[in-house]
C-alpha cells in the first residue's frame, strides 16, 4: 500500500500503477528483477537520489542497521543535487511517487527520503524553504 502525504508518496514498484501516483520515480539504484519498462509506467529513473553503493551494502535491509543507515543517508542527501532534481518535478506535478523494490515498506530507503523531503522543509515547493 502506497504511503502518502500532501505532495509526495512511496509505493513498492511492484503495486499496480494507478492515476492516483502523479509522477512516478524510481528511486533505486539498481533495476527492479521481474519488472519490465513497459509495466514500471516511469516518468524517470533517478539512480542517483539512492544511497551510495558502499552504504547500500553496509545496510543490507537489515532492521538492526535501519538508525545507523538513516543517519549516513540522510547526510549523503544534504549534499546530493538530485534532490533538486525530486524538487523541479515537485513544482511541475502535484504528486510525486518515489518507487522503491524492497520487501519492507517502513525500512527502506524511499521511507528515508520521504522524511526528508517532508521534514527539512523541502517538501514545500514555493521557494521560500531551502537546503
Amino acid at each position: 500500500m502506497a504511503e502518502q502525504h500532501a505532495r509526495w508518496a512511496t509505493k513498492r514498484i511492484y503495486e499496480e500503477a494507478s492515476n492516483d501516483d502523479g509522477c512516478r520515480v524510481l528511486v533505486d539504484r539498481l533495476w527492479p528483477r521481474g519488472v519490465s519498462k513497459e509495466r514500471a509506467g516511469l516518468d524517470l529513473w533517478l539512480k542517483e537520489i539512492a544511497p551510495s553503493p558502499p552504504l547500500r551494502t553496509e545496510f543490507a535491509h537489515m532492521q538492526e542497521r535501519f538508525a545507523d543507515f538513516r543517519s549516513a543517508y540522510l547526510a549523503e542527501l544534504e549534499q546530493n543535487p538530485a534532490v533538486d532534481t525530486l524538487m523541479e518535478l515537485a513544482r511541475k506535478h502535484p504528486r510525486v511517487t518515489l518507487l522503491y523494490a524492497a520487501r519492507d515498506p517502513e525500512v527502506n530507503h524511499a521511507r528515508v527520503l520521504l522524511g526528508y523531503l517532508e521534514d527539512s522543509g523541502r517538501g514545500h515547493v514555493d521557494g521560500k524553504a531551502g537546503r
